[in-house]
């Protein structure tokens, strides 16, 4: 049996009480998000959906995060933060419990993924992450850059091509 890369060796909080563990997404490609229903970059979900059903039947999985830290910009509860997310974009990918991607409070996970961006911080809402099949990170695009970019789709489009 392959060892699972560092990455993928976390168990993080769904809402409802609930652990996933990602070393059942091995094989996968990850795009991982951190998100807030009241940010300027909130209309991104409709990208990050679309992204989910054009390449998820190829192995792509778009993971969120839900993030209170950057100016309070995801207030609400994981029950309100699913519908809003579901009404208003139609997100059908998975929405993890609300968590802090910084600091004391974020899981090793996050702590992991910045360490491996040279120790940059996470600064703001929908930072984007891209894990490779073999559970190692790929790249990561600021806020600022679209989920439905050239730069990131030609990125998801090698991970998707590449071997397991």
């Amino acid at each position: 049996m392959t060892e699972v890369a560092p990455l993928l060796d976390h168990r993080l909080p769904l809402p409802g009480g609930g652990r996933r563990n990602l070393a059942d997404c091995r094989g996968d490609v990850l795009l991982v998000v951190n998100t807030a229903s009241e940010c300027g970059f909130t209309k991104q979900y409709a990208a990050l959906e679309e992204l989910h059903r054009t390449y998820g039947p190829r192995g792509l999985r778009v993971l969120g995060f839900p993030c209170n830290q950057f100016g309070g910009q995801e207030p609400g509860s994981d029950e309100q933060i699913a519908t809003f997310c579901e009404q208003n974009f139609g997100v059908s990918f998975e929405l993890f419990a609300k968590t802090d991607v910084k600091g004391d409070g974020a899981p090793s996970f996050f702590l992991q993924l910045q360490d491996h961006r040279k120790g940059q911080p996470i600064r703001w809402n929908f930072t984007k992450f891209l894990i490779g099949r073999d559970g190692e990170l790929i790249d990561s695009w600021k806020p600022f850059r679209k989920p439905d970019g050239r730069s990131l789709r030609r990125a998801i489009e090698r991970a998707l091509d590449a071997p397991a």
